[in-house]
């Protein structure tokens, strides 16, 4: 229908909203002759702003919307467009583009946003006749007139009606269509979050690979680890057994050593009695200097044995610090310095033997200047003595292993007997007594001051405690 292949701007704006005071057409015949060309003319008030897509369209009364146009021609723009007065305008619709039936239309001034501005009083395409110029009705075609004008009344409160419905619905339609271009955006926001964040997931997807990659390899490390911490445990518990049954071996060899240490030390007790005694018998007898003299020199070599021994130990002391390492060869040295400490221990226990011997020889002498010194002195209490020594007889030396060194405290008790004869004193505390006191009183304060051996009924000084001691446990090593 229109002149041009260029759509005009149209929308689906009602008629309530639409502005038909800002353009006013002028001159608008009643009826147009059909085969001739229209001029519509019009006037634009000052407040519209004419634009290049505004255009004047013939519309049926009865229209809609601006979709509903018969024909449109484009609205030229004044030369003056920003005047602020009104502006006259005309347009020239062609004959061919017009319609042909006898309808009521009307013009309506259109901008380019589809919004109707101004319309014109409606009118019809038909030819002029002689009862256009006067009209004589009868009464049936008035009230047919008055019947049609109340079906066009009630038509067009239906009209009204249905402009009210379709505003609404149209206020609703914007509303959905406000809803929907924000849930496009939102839509489109949607989308553009859901590639970043599947770009996103597959990073992470390549990483969780790696990671999981990375994994099993710390599994595996952790396999061979915790294999490693099994063996090295295992390889600790086997060590620790054996360090344990060393340790358990060194404790034995150091109670050996320290038993050793202990019958070393007796025998230094004992070598020191013995110079003690011998050194009392210079005092008490100078025709004794040459048999003195000999046991002195036996005492020397006994020194000289006793330092070989100590040397002996402080060897096996230092084997002891590495008898983890080799204890076996350790061992056999072991019994090698004992089997030579037996045989050294056997010299000395000969030695002593004679020494012994001689001690005896002496101390018979010595018993024998005594008896005479008592009969010389005619003290009875001598005999006292003499029996009270002789109720503690000494043991032979043969009868222990190492023989007995503690037999020095005999000869201590004969050597002071000549003293306690004349003055009745006791040997172990100096207490004197008087001469008219029984015998039996004066062994019993003697006997308190000694320990009797249960096994060889040998009697030792209570001061001297740990010589009794020494003496029970060469006991235990027979």
């Amino acid at each position: 229908m229109g002149e041009t292949s260029d759509e005009p701007p149209t929308s689906a704006v009602l008629l309530d909203n639409c502005h038909f005071s800002q353009v006013v057409f002028n001159n608008v015949e009643k009826f147009y002759v059909p085969g001739g060309d229209v001029t519509c003319c019009y006037t634009l008030t000052q407040n519209i702003v004419p634009r290049g897509k505004d255009w004047v369209g013939i519309f049926r009364v009865g229209w809609k919307t601006t979709r509903e146009y018969y024909t449109f021609m484009w609205a030229p723009l004044p030369s003056d467009a920003h005047s602020d007065t009104a502006v006259q305008q005309h347009i020239q619709f062609k004959a061919y583009y017009l319609p042909k039936d006898d309808e009521y239309y009307q013009f309506c001034y259109v901008d380019q946003d589809g919004v109707v501005r101004g319309a014109s009083v409606p009118f019809q395409f038909r030819a002029e006749t002689e009862d256009d110029i006067l009209v004589v009705t009868t009464q049936g075609e008035v009230e047919e007139i008055e019947l049609r004008n109340k079906n066009l009344h009630k038509e067009n409160e239906e009209l009204k009606a249905s402009c009210a419905s379709l505003q609404k619905q149209n206020i609703d339609l914007q509303e959905e269509l406000k809803k929907t271009q924000e849930l496009q955006n939102s839509l489109e926001s949607l989308r553009s979050n859901t590639e970043k964040l599947e770009l996103e997931l597959n990073s992470l997807k390549k990483e969780n690979k790696h990671l999981k990659e990375l994994d099993d390899c710390r599994e595996a490390e952790l396999h061979q680890l915790k294999e490693q911490i099994q063996n090295v445990t295992s390889d600790k518990e086997r060590l620790e057994t054996r360090l344990k049954a060393a340790l358990e071996h060194m404790d034995q060899l150091q109670s050996r050593v320290l038993n050793y240490e202990k019958e070393v030390e007796n025998l230094s007790h004992m070598d020191r009695d013995k110079t003690e005694q011998l050194e009392s018998l210079k005092e008490e007898n100078h025709q004794l200097r040459m048999t003195r003299t000999q046991q002195k020199e036996q005492n020397k070599e006994l020194e000289h044995c006793m330092e070989h021994l100590k040397g002996t130990a402080a060897k096996l002391s230092l084997c002891l610090s590495h008898c983890v390492q080799n204890e076996q060869q350790q061992n056999r040295d072991l019994m090698k310095e004992l089997e030579e400490q037996k045989r050294l221990f056997q010299i000395l226990e000969a030695k002593k033997n004679e020494a012994d011997e001689e001690n005896q020889k002496l101390r018979e002498e010595n018993d024998g200047l005594l008896r005479h010194l008592s009969e010389a002195r005619e003290v009875s209490s001598f005999s006292v003595v003499s029996q009270t020594q002789a109720s503690i007889p000494a043991r032979e030396v043969g009868d222990l292993l190492f023989g007995n060194p503690y037999c020095a405290a005999g000869a201590n008790l004969g050597a002071g007997a000549a003293d306690m004869a004349s003055i009745r004193k006791c040997p172990m505390c100096d207490e004197v007594f008087p001469e008219d006191i029984e015998t039996s009183q004066y062994e019993a304060h003697v006997q308190s001051h000694l320990l009797e051996c249960p096994l060889c009924s040998e009697s030792f000084e209570k001061s001297n405690k740990q010589v009794f001691d020494d003496h029970i446990f060469c006991h235990g090593l027979e």
